[in-house]
C-alpha cells in the first residue's frame, strides 16, 4: 500500500549533508556566481563599466557599442565557471520564471570555439505566442523578443553536470507590448522616480540621486517528505490537499512557531542559504511558522526590479534543493485546510543614496514635513486604489488564505501604529504639535537589560501596514510573483506624488516661505477624504467587516471580483499616463489572470472527481463490504449488533456519489465566455468542492485506518 510504504521510507530518511560549511564559509562564497557590478568594474575597461553604471543608477539610455566588450567580459567569466550554455531568463505571465538554453560553443575547424557576442547578449527570441498573452499575439504571429535587463546582473545556475550563464531579461511582443511581469516593473520604477523627485525638489534638495523602490519579501513555505507527496495526487497536480480530514493535534498550542527546527530541515535550510548567497541573495531569517511543516526564509532588502528576480530564484532554489533533501517544497497559500497558509509579506520602501530612506520618519516625526508628505502620498495612494491592489494578490490559491485567521482580510486598508496615527490625528485638527514617545520596558529583573519601546505595536492581522520606516503588504500570496504587486503600489504612489507635487507647485510657485503652509492644508485635506483607508484594530474580527462595509471600503472576496479591476477606465488612464501598461497590456493581463483562476479550479475539479471515484469511494466500500459481511455473520448466528456505523458508512457513501454527479454537470454545462465561467466557478464549483470534501474527510474518520489509501495530515504534518 502506497501510504505505509510511504511511511516505512519517511522514518528511515537521514539528514543529508551535502558540502563541508566549514572549508569554505558563506561569507566568502557570497555572490560567486553572480557577474556583479563590483566583478564588472573589475573587467571592463574604466570607459564601459562608467556608461554601464550610468544606465543602472541614473536611467540613462543603455549604449549599445558597448555591448560587445560587456560580452566578452561575461563570457570569459561564465566558462571560468564550466558554463556551456547561456539563457536568457525571463518572467512571463505563468508567474515562473522562462528559459531557453543556447550554447555559447560552435564549430570552427572542426573544433569547438565558445562565441558569445553583444547582440547575444542584449537580445533573444522565444515564442511571443505560446507564453500567456491574452490575445496580444496568435499563433500564426509567434515572434517576440527577450532584452537584457542591465540592472540585474548575470548569473551561473549550477546542476549537477554543469553551469549555465543566465541573464536576465524583459520579454516583448515583435509589436512592442509587454508580455511578462518585469517590464512594468521597471516602467513603475522610472514613473516613482520621476514624481519622488519632484518632491524633493520643492523641499529644497539639489544633488537627488534616482529614487528607487526597494523590497523584501518574507517567503513563507510548507516541507513534506517527497514520499508522502507522490502518494497524494492532490498536492502533485495542484499544490494544495482537496481532501483530509484535521490531524487529532494540529496548531493549537502555538509550539511550533519559533520552535527548535529539526535536523533534516535545518540540514535543507543552511544548504539552501548558502547557494542563495552564491547567487547574492541577501537571506537574513529563518524559522519555524505557526502552522506544523511551515517555515519561514526572508532577506535584506533590495532595490524592486533585482529583488523580484531574486525572489523567483529563492522559490526555484528551495523546490530543487528541498528534492535532494527528500523533501518537497510546497509554496501553495493554503496546502492544508484548517492551518495557516503562507504568505509572502512584501515590505516595501522607496529612497536614494543622498536622501536615504524616504520614510523614516526620525526621532520627532510630526516635525519631519517630508516624511509625512510621503507617507500621505501611500494613504492616498492605498485609498483610491484599494481594488487595484486587491487585484495585484488575485490568484485561486490565494483565495483560500485571504480572510482566514492567518492573513489578513480581502478589505485593503492601512495600520499607521499609534504614534503615526496620532499625528495624522492632529494634523487633521490643525496641526502636529508632537510625536508619542518610544519609551523604556523595565522588567523588574537586574540581569536583564532596558527594552527600548517601540512607538507603535505591530498589527499582524493588517493588509497593510507600516512598520517603523517601510510599509508591509502582507496580502501577497507565497506562490505569486511580487512583480505585480511592486508595480502597482509604485505607480498608484506615483500617481499621488504627482497629485501632491501639483498642489504645492501651484501654491508655492517657487516659493519656499510658502512650502509649509501648502503642506499642512495639503495634508488635512487629505487625511479629512482618505481616514477611512486607516485601521489600528482587529483586521480578522466580524465587527471590522461590518465596519468596513459602513465605511464603504470595498470587500472583493474572491479572484472573480477582482480582476475586473484591471481594466477600470480609472486604472486603464492609471497605468497610460504613467506609462507602465497600455490599454491592451491591461486587458491582455485580465484576461490571462483570469483564465488561470477557471483553467486552476478547473483542474482541482477534476482532481475532486477522479480521486473520490478511484481512491476515496474504492476504500469506503471495501469497508462497507467488511461491515455488511460481519453484520450478516453475527445475524446468522444469532448475535445482535449495533449498525449505526454500517448506516453512516452508507449515507457517506451515497451522498459523496451523489454530490461527486452534481459537480460533474457542473463542469460540463460551464458558460463559454471567459467572464461568467469564472463567476460560475467561483460561485457553483468551488462550493460544491467544499460540499464533496466535507463528506470525503468524514469518510477518512469512518473507513478503517489500513484501508485509507491517501497519507494523513498527521503523518504529512509530523512524521520528518
Amino acid at each position: 500500500m502506497k501510504r505505509l510504504n510511504a511511511i516505512n521510507a519517511v522514518v528511515n530518511t537521514e539528514p543529508n549533508e551535502s558540502f563541508d560549511y566549514l572549508e569554505s564559509p558563506a561569507i566568502e562564497v557570497f555572490g560567486e556566481k553572480v557577474f556583479s557590478f563590483s566583478k564588472m568594474k573589475d573587467r571592463l575597461p574604466e570607459d564601459v563599466y562608467k556608461s554601464l553604471m550610468d544606465t543602472v543608477e541614473n536611467n540613462a539610455k543603455i549604449d549599445s557599442s558597448i555591448a560587445d566588450v560587456v560580452a566578452a567580459a561575461m563570457k570569459d567569466w561564465a566558462l571560468s565557471l564550466g558554463a556551456t550554455h547561456y539563457a536568457h531568463v525571463f518572467q512571463p505571465l505563468t508567474g515562473y520564471t522562462a528559459e531557453k538554453h543556447d550554447s555559447m560553443l560552435e564549430l570552427e575547424n572542426e573544433k569547438l570555439v565558445p562565441k558569445f557576442d553583444g547582440e547575444t547578449l542584449m537580445f533573444g527570441e522565444p515564442d511571443g505566442s505560446s507564453f500567456p498573452n491574452g490575445g496580444i499575439r496568435a499563433t500564426n504571429t509567434a515572434r517576440g523578443y527577450t532584452a537584457w535587463d542591465v540592472t540585474s546582473p548575470a548569473y551561473v545556475m549550477e546542476s549537477p553536470s554543469g553551469t549555465t550563464l543566465c541573464i536576465p531579461t524583459v520579454f516583448i511582443s515583435w509589436t512592442g507590448e509587454a508580455l511578462d511581469k518585469k517590464t512594468p516593473v521597471l516602467r513603475s520604477m522610472q514613473a516613482l522616480d520621476k514624481q519622488a523627485t519632484r518632491i524633493l525638489k520643492l523641499f529644497g534638495h539639489k544633488e537627488i540621486d534616482k529614487v528607487v523602490s526597494y523590497g523584501g519579501p518574507e517567503q513563507e513555505y510548507f516541507l513534506i517528505d517527497k514520499n508522502f507527496y507522490f502518494a497524494r495526487p492532490d498536492l502533485m497536480a495542484c499544490g494544495r490537499t482537496l481532501f483530509g480530514a484535521p490531524p487529532p493535534k494540529g496548531q493549537e498550542f502555538d509550539d511550533h512557531y519559533f520552535g527548535a527546527i529539526p535536523d533534516r530541515v535545518l540540514s535543507f535550510m543552511m544548504e539552501a542559504e548558502r547557494e542563495l548567497f552564491e547567487l547574492g541573495i541577501p537571506i537574513k531569517t529563518r524559522h519555524n511558522e505557526v502552522a506544523p511543516g511551515q517555515y519561514e526564509v526572508a532577506p535584506s532588502f533590495e532595490p524592486a526590479n533585482l529583488v523580484s528576480d531574486h525572489n523567483q530564484l529563492v522559490m526555484t532554489v528551495f523546490k530543487k534543493t528541498a528534492l535532494r533533501h527528500g523533501f518537497v517544497c510546497l509554496m501553495h497559500e493554503k496546502p492544508f485546510k484548517d492551518l495557516n497558509g503562507s504568505g509572502k509579506h512584501l515590505n516595501w520602501s522607496m529612497g536614494n543614496k543622498n536622501q536615504g530612506n524616504l520614510f523614516k520618519p526620525g526621532e520627532t516625526p510630526h516635525e519631519n514635513a517630508q516624511f509625512l508628505v510621503f507617507c500621505s502620498a501611500v494613504i492616498h495612494a492605498v485609498y483610491h486604489n484599494a481594488e487595484l491592489l486587491r487585484a495585484a494578490v488575485a490568484s485561486a490559491t490565494n483565495d483560500h488564505r485571504l480572510g482566514a485567521n492567518e492573513a489578513p482580510p480581502a478589505i485593503i486598508s492601512i495600520f499607521l501604529g499609534d504614534q503615526l496615527a496620532d499625528i495624522f490625528q492632529q494634523i487633521k485638527k490643525g496641526g502636529a504639535k508632537k510625536s508619542k514617545k518610544s519609551g523604556i520596558l523595565n522588567l523588574g529583573i537586574d540581569s536583564i537589560p532596558e527594552i527600548p519601546k517601540h512607538s507603535g505595536d505591530r498589527n499582524r492581522t493588517s493588509p497593510f501596514a507600516f512598520t517603523g520606516n517601510r510599509f508591509e503588504y502582507r496580502a501577497v500570496g507565497s506562490n505569486q510573483s511580487i512583480s505585480t504587486p511592486l508595480y502597482v503600489l509604485n505607480t498608484i504612489v506615483a500617481d499621488s506624488l504627482d497629485y501632491m507635487a501639483k498642489e504645492l507647485e501651484t501654491v508655492t510657485k517657487g516659493d519656499p516661505k510658502k512650502l509649509n503652509g501648502a503642506i499642512q492644508k495639503l495634508l488635512q485635506g487629505i487625511i479629512k477624504e482618505c481616514e477611512t483607508v486607516l485601521f489600528e484594530g482587529d483586521g480578522y474580527s466580524e465587527k471590522w467587516h461590518k465596519e468596513a462595509a459602513k465605511r464603504g471600503l470595498p470587500n472583493l472576496r474572491t479572484t472573480a471580483d477582482a480582476l475586473t479591476n484591471f481594466v477600470t477606465k480609472e486604472a486603464i488612464a492609471l497605468f497610460k499616463k504613467h506609462k507602465v501598461l497600455s490599454k491592451v497590456e491591461l486587458i491582455s493581463r485580465e484576461e490571462v489572470y483570469t483564465e488561470q483562476y477557471v483553467n486552476h479550479v478547473n483542474v482541482e475539479s477534476n482532481l475532486v472527481v477522479e480521486i473520490s471515484k478511484t481512491v476515496i469511494l474504492p476504500a469506503a466500500i471495501r469497508y462497507q463490504s467488511e461491515l455488511a459481511s460481519n453484520k450478516a455473520n453475527l445475524i446468522a448466528v444469532g448475535v445482535e449488533t449495533c449498525s449505526d456505523s454500517l448506516v453512516e458508512l452508507t449515507n457517506s457513501i451515497n451522498s459523496l456519489q451523489q454530490k461527486v454527479s452534481e459537480l460533474s454537470l457542473l463542469k460540463q454545462n460551464l458558460p463559454d465566455s471567459l467572464h461568467k465561467a469564472s463567476r460560475v466557478t467561483s460561485d457553483e464549483i468551488l462550493p460544491k468542492i467544499q460540499e464533496i470534501r466535507v463528506i470525503a474527510d468524514a469518510l477518512e474518520a469512518l473507513v478503517a485506518d489500513d484501508l485509507w489509501p491517501l497519507p494523513s495530515y498527521q503523518e504529512m504534518l509530523f512524521i520528518k
